[in-house]
């Protein structure tokens, strides 16, 4: 038997196309269905690999057929035969040629046709394309066949999911994403015959790129008024999106139906996108019919099946109905002197409904004439402010446009409005702009402003327009824990879990443990979310364990028991590490603390102290729960408060009680932020620094006095910060704060929880004039210097003078170092005028060089609040 000669080619593709127009890389606008009114000629286009590229030039012969197919029988209309020269250069060859008439809509009538390929008379392929009639032509203002009613976007996996099991989203996680769907839902134009619905969604990155494209062919039903399509792109295995901006165009016979911007970022995000229409200005939320068709009662009843809200639910209802009466009397000729304001500050604390309840008064907005969509476009300062001038207003305009039509929800609001003083942020500008649209804009848009209870009342404050656009103030409260344990069962559903009996009550009991220790942080229904779950990370961890996994009930992966609640950590279990003792470290630290002058009270406390933790630490007792060691150190300047507290820090450290050791010395300016809202997140990154050491806060009574003058609680922020953060990381670091007598007096009665925090006190009184001559004698000598007996003798009375008539200014230590500095200035300068040979004595201090300083009580009539000591002009 003779072998089968091989042929040179091997067979690529056959494809359709109707459009001469050439695109890049030597393609066309391939397609399979087309309006009659649109074509003249359909080509087929045959491609194959040449097998003889760079070896030989060889000849091919070619045979195109198409047909015509009518109830079942097919018709030829052509039959085109071709002999090709293929070149040697040409790895894959492309043969083009078409059938029709060069006048549109004359020759091809709405039919099913396909076209042949024969290859040196070998059947290579064939391909069928439609021709469909919907009466008229499309053109750019009206589609015959399509008109786009709902467009969702959804996760799933690579054969798709059923519709019950969608949950529709608005951006995307990078980690968890496996293929991005689109769900279109058309209403049929063309109803009444059934025809070939062919979609291409194309999938766009950020920089325009081509990611992917899926075609979906539909065979369209007669009679049938919806159709629904879905396509995807991605892949199987999770974080092969990278976080960006994206774009998923629909086109539809060579027309572009619709854009829509997606986003794919660090989690998910709920909801419908944007979709941009040709020859729509303004960007639209395509919710489905279902929503769309919602009447403004069946909204409000959505509104009302809401747990909790009793009366944010009553006052949205009395302003809708407020809206009517308005509506009504413009009907009956009554003209209004204003618009109807829509605009609106939500104030509550996380987790609480703010942004659910946003979008329900969108959809009201909406339902009642307000608004053209009722979408919501939630931002925050980020989105808002630029970085540098001239980039916050084109970034405010461009978050206007994307809400226009529906409601801009600006969360976290209170963070546009610094302190008062402040005339250098750019969210002054957001504010200008904002109140600029509010007041005479474009309208067609609602502005919700977001935030906790306390610096939304600053916000409204900061500016005299804010509070006359926002007349409508609606206060979200904690949720009750009644209320909190509905929302569990409401999060078991959406889960699609369910709690034994016991594992109710105990969640029950965590709601209720929760909801006693809350402060503003507490996160309500986000709290009760996250609570369900780890429940179900719980489940799943006990589950897996067992064997027969196949053979599991779904009753077993669904339920949630005791044991699975009781292993839930709200709070990381933290682990001291055990360090012994540094006896080197402890004796070189107790000898400087020995070495410094006076303040024998506080060593003596000191001393005791290390003996009794150094007992403890031999009992294997706990020290840290024994031992209260956030301290407060009052005294006047210059006691040696800062000296004291880093040698502590070390004392502390060498008895194995900080795992570091090191001390991070800060004050008011260091904690509080610029604005309400980041004092926490400063103050926070401020002790994440001191952790495994001290907290050292300098002139800490700032933070309870200032709030007097300027009117803004930055201060108090601070302390409830810290207060927690105390509480929750216990003996992972200490807090040492300072300042004057009375005014740290005022600070720890400023709030109840900060005496109880600091219950060990380190007193630092004035230095006697004795103590005052040491610390004198002591800095010459730590410079190289010592004093003869006249002046000596000069300065000791000096130093007695200003002891006398010292007030609670004076700077002790301070204005010795002063004092030893000038003298030093002046023996360097008296020395300076004599000749090299007289300079015999360079380190002694005389009398001429202390005299300067002169002890009259005058010297303090116009200078009572001068710290330390006044030189005479000389």
């Amino acid at each position: 038997m003779l072998e089968k000669e091989p042929v040179p080619y091997k067979f690529k593709e056959l494809k359709v196309y109707s459009s001469t127009e050439w695109l890049a890389d030597n393609k066309k606008k391939y397609r399979q269905v087309f309006d009659r009114f649109e074509i003249s000629y359909v080509y087929a286009e045959l491609s194959f690999y040449n097998k003889l590229f760079d070896e030989e030039d060889w000849d091919i012969s070619i045979t195109l057929k198409c047909f015509s197919v009518v109830q079942g029988k097919r018709k030829e209309l052509c039959k085109l035969d071709l002999n090709k020269k293929v070149s040697k250069y040409d790895s894959t060859v492309f043969l083009r040629e078409g059938w029709g008439n060069k006048n549109e809509g004359s020759f091809w009538k709405k039919g099913t046709y396909y076209w042949e390929a024969y290859i040196e008379g070998q059947k290579e392929a064939t391909k069928y394309f439609y021709v469909e009639d919907a009466g008229e032509a499309i053109t750019e203002e009206h589609n015959p066949y399509l008109e786009l009613r709902s467009l969702r976007l959804y996760e799933g996996p690579y054969d798709d999911m059923a519709e019950e099991d969608r949950a529709y989203y608005k951006t995307f996680s990078a980690e968890e994403t496996r293929y991005i769907y689109g769900e279109f839902t058309f209403k049929n134009g063309n109803v009444g015959q059934k025809w070939q619905c062919e979609l291409f969604s194309k999938f766009y990155n950020g920089a325009k790129e081509l990611k992917g494209q899926v075609i979906r062919l539909q065979n369209v039903k007669k009679d049938e008024e919806f159709l629904t399509i879905t396509a995807g792109w991605g892949s199987n295995h999770q974080g092969s999106w990278r976080m960006g901006a994206y774009t998923l165009e629909l086109v539809f016979m060579d027309r572009l139906l619709a854009v829509i911007p997606f986003t794919v970022a660090s989690e998910f995000q709920e909801g419908f996108p944007q979709v941009r229409l040709p020859n729509v200005r303004l960007p639209l939320i395509l919710a489905p019919d279902d929503e769309q068709d919602e009447t403004l009662e069946t909204t409000l009843s959505r509104l009302d099946e809401l747990i909790g809200l009793r009366e944010i639910k009553q006052q949205v209802r009395d302003h809708a109905q407020y809206i009517k009466f308005l509506h009504l009397r413009r009907e009956k000729g009554f003209p209004e002197e204003e618009p109807i304001n829509i605009h609106s500050a939500f104030i509550g604390n996380p987790g609480t409904g703010k942004t659910t309840v946003a979008e329900m008064m969108g959809r009201i907005y909406q339902r009642m004439g307000l608004l053209s969509s009722g979408h919501v476009h939630v931002v925050d300062r980020v989105d808002l402010v630029g970085e540098y001038i001239g980039q916050t207003a084109p970034k405010v305009k461009e978050a206007i446009q994307k809400a226009r039509g529906g409601v801009l929800f600006i969360d976290e609001a209170y963070s546009l409005a610094r302190t008062n003083d402040d005339t250098k942020d750019f969210g002054r500008e957001v504010i200008e702009i904002l109140m600029k649209e509010m007041s005479n804009g474009e309208g067609d848009i609602a502005v919700i402003a977001a935030g906790y209870p306390k610096e939304m009342l600053h916000f409204l404050n900061s500016n005299p327009g804010l509070k006359s656009r926002f007349k409508l103030i609606y206060e979200f409260p904690d949720f009750l824990p009644q209320e909190l344990a509905q929302i569990a069962q409401y999060a078991c559903t959406r889960k699609r879990v369910r709690l034994t009996r016991s594992a109710k009550r105990k969640v029950d009991e965590l709601i209720t443990e929760a909801y006693r220790r809350r402060d503003y942080t507490f996160g309500n229904a986000r709290f009760v979310y996250d609570l369900i779950e780890k429940a179900k990370i719980n489940m799943g961890l006990r589950v897996i364990k067992k064997r027969d996994l196949d053979q599991l009930s779904k009753d077993t992966l669904q339920t949630l028991t005791l044991a699975d609640v009781e292993s839930i950590k709200l709070q990381r279990e933290r682990y001291l590490p055990h360090i012994p003792i540094d006896q080197g470290l402890l004796e070189k630290s107790m000898a400087e603390l020995d070495e410094l002058i006076g303040m024998e009270p506080i060593k003596r406390e000191i001393r005791e102290l290390v003996d009794l933790v150094a007992y403890h630490r031999s009992q294997g007792k706990d020290v840290l729960n024994t031992f209260n060691l956030h301290t407060v150190f009052i005294g006047n300047p210059g006691t040696g408060k800062t000296t004291v507290a880093r040698i502590l820090t070390r004392i502390y450290k060498a008895l194995g009680i900080l795992e570091r050791g090191h001390m991070i010395e800060t004050d008011r300016q260091g904690l509080v932020a610029g604005y309400i809202g980041q004092t926490a997140l400063k103050t926070t990154e401020k002790i994440d620094e001191a952790m495994g050491g001290v907290l050292f806060i300098d002139e800490a009574y700032a933070l309870t006095t200032s709030a007097q003058h300027s009117g803004a609680d930055y201060g108090n922020e601070v302390i409830q910060t810290i207060l927690k953060r105390m509480e929750d990381h216990r003996g992972e670091f200490f807090v040492f704060a300072a300042g004057y007598p009375s005014n740290m007096e005022s600070f720890l009665k400023a709030n109840p929880g900060l005496r109880s925090r600091f219950d060990k006190i380190l007193r630092f009184d004035d230095y006697s004039p004795l103590e005052l001559d040491g610390i004198a004698i002591q800095m010459l000598k730590d410079k190289g210097y010592h004093l003869d007996g006249e002046a000596h003798t000069f300065l000791r009375s000096h130093l007695d003078f200003l002891h006398k008539y010292r007030d609670r200014f004076f700077g002790n230590a301070r204005t010795v170092r002063t004092i030893i500095d000038q003298i030093i200035r002046n023996q360097n300068l008296r020395l300076s005028t004599l000749p090299k040979k007289e300079r015999l004595q360079p380190d002694t201090i005389i009398l001429a060089d202390v005299q300067e300083f002169t002890n009259t009580p005058d010297q303090f009539i116009f200078n009572r609040k001068s710290i330390g000591f006044r030189s005479s002009d000389s």
